[in-house]
């Protein structure tokens, strides 16, 4: 029987938030492997601020996704017909699926069979054993270098990167502390993800709570948001601060990048600003999931998601990305794992 493939794609170029005339549901049927690659089927796509940015025309680490394209997006899934020696069928693997319910995929750096694991949890890698960990794991441990007794700054603390980066620095000895929106989720982080303080950025007076916390300044600071949030910590830097840009979610929405007032504190601090891209750590990501898993079975990470149902709830779950709506990772549950 011939296999039906949903897709949602790109129809114009967002304004802010994704409404329903930018993009459209369409079917047809699922694609035919050729040789060299394997089909398929889709049970997650991660939603990750970063798809924002690919549906504006705007150069990028990756390419903008064209009109007419798939909207692009990480999932995980289950091989179900190969013609491709890397993968046999139920091989289960991660790749930039799309929102969609089937993909093809190659022997290359955009997919990753999921090995090590006798039970493969398909939320637990979309949350910690896939790019998203791996992101953690790089930033963290790379450039951010935490060390014990250390004041470790995470903002968008309650989101998938952010939660699993402050563990990453408590791991290592370091005093963490969050900066998140709103009551619940600073509850979270400190009760669930093990923070040892979280700031509620809606609260007001950002600077005044950054000094209550951090009274001998801030040695690394993962930042998520940019914007005012990124402004407000770097008024805080200690000596020699290692500042981690991950990520600037503040702006995806407007385009607009407005640089801080407080850079002038790298200077008096002696302090490092400096960005990364996981992607360029490829041949290391065995390394990151090693040591993840490690901390897992060990008891010291601690992961949760936030689950839409059903392909068609992709752009609502992009959507809330931007409003608050997830704590841990956002996920789309596409299909049914056939095991878990």
């Amino acid at each position: 029987m011939a296999l039906t493939n949903r897709q949602i794609v790109l129809r114009r170029r967002p304004q802010g938030l994704v409404v329903p005339e930018d993009t459209e549901l369409v079917s047809s049927p699922a694609p035919e492997p050729a040789d060299g690659e394997a089909l398929v089927r889709i049970t997650y796509v991660g939603v990750d601020a970063a798809a924002r940015t690919w549906l504006d025309d705007q150069p990028g680490y990756l390419p903008p996704v064209q009109l007419g394209e798939v909207v692009r997006a990480a999932g995980i899934g289950e091989v179900v017909e190969s013609r491709c020696d890397a993968y046999a069928v139920g091989d289960v693997v991660t790749m930039l699926s799309g929102f969609q319910d089937y993909t093809i995929v190659r022997d290359d750096l955009f997919c990753t069979p999921v090995t090590g694991m006798d039970v493969v949890d398909h939320r637990a890698v979309m949350s910690v054993y896939g790019p998203t960990g791996a992101t953690a794991y790089f930033g963290m441990h790379d450039v951010g270098r935490p060390r014990a007794g250390e004041t470790v700054v995470v903002s968008a603390a309650a989101g998938a990167t952010g939660s699993v980066a402050g563990q990453i620095a408590k791991i290592a000895g370091a005093r963490v502390v969050g900066i998140a929106g709103g009551p619940e989720k600073c509850r979270t982080v400190v009760e669930e993800f093990g923070f040892d303080a979280c700031l509620d950025y809606r609260a007001g007076d950002l600077d005044a709570a950054l000094k209550a916390h951090c009274p001998r300044g801030v040695d690394v600071y993962f930042d998520n948001v940019g914007g005012d949030v990124l402004n407000a910590v770097l008024g805080r830097l200690a000596a020699n601060a290692r500042v981690v840009l991950c990520g600037v979610i503040s702006s995806y929405l407007t385009g607009e990048h407005p640089g801080p007032a407080n850079y002038v504190n790298l200077l008096a601090r002696t302090a490092t600003m400096q960005g990364f891209n996981a992607l360029n750590e490829w041949p290391r990501f065995d390394e990151a999931f090693a040591a993840l898993r490690g901390w897992d079975e060990q008891g010291l990470l601690v992961h949760r998601e936030t689950v839409y149902d059903g392909l068609e709830s992709c752009v609502d779950a992009l959507n809330g990305i931007f409003t608050g709506a997830n704590i841990g990772k956002m996920l789309v549950k596409v299909a049914e794992p056939t095991r878990d």
